[in-house]
């Protein structure tokens, strides 16, 4: 069994994959993880430690599924930080738009349109 601080060192890795300013940048700087660190603490050793630490599919794999299902609950501020994750782990912009053209079928046209909105502002348009 894994302890906590293996967890969190776990996590910070695969967090630092997506987003590598957070391997140097100071922890919970931002409002909410001051008003909640012990949240952000569990979304690093759960999320991340736990779940995307699994050798069952790589992080490309879950990046993209995270996107898909972002996108598909309407999350669009999760999305932005993830479809940035996402292009730092080798995923092109034209495999993003690929994910949010399926998740047009299965979530419906109004969370598709939603989520190229923040892409088309996170991606670019050119």
């Amino acid at each position: 069994m894994t302890t906590s601080d293996e967890r969190r060192a776990t996590g910070k890795e695969i967090q630092g994959r997506l987003w590598p300013s957070t391997l140097t940048a100071p922890t919970g700087q931002f409002p909410a993880a001051k008003l909640a660190p012990d949240f952000y603490d569990h979304v690093q050793q759960s999320a991340f430690g736990d779940l995307w630490s699994r050798p069952g599919l790589a992080t490309r794999d879950r990046s993209m599924i995270t996107v898909a299902m972002l996108a598909a609950l309407g999350q669009t501020d999760e999305l932005r930080a993830h479809l940035v994750g996402a292009t730092n782990v080798g995923i092109s912009r034209e495999e993003l738009v690929e994910v949010l053209m399926q998740v047009s079928i299965y979530a419906g046209v109004p969370a598709t349109n939603a989520a190229l909105k923040v892409a088309a502002e996170v991606l670019g348009t050119d």
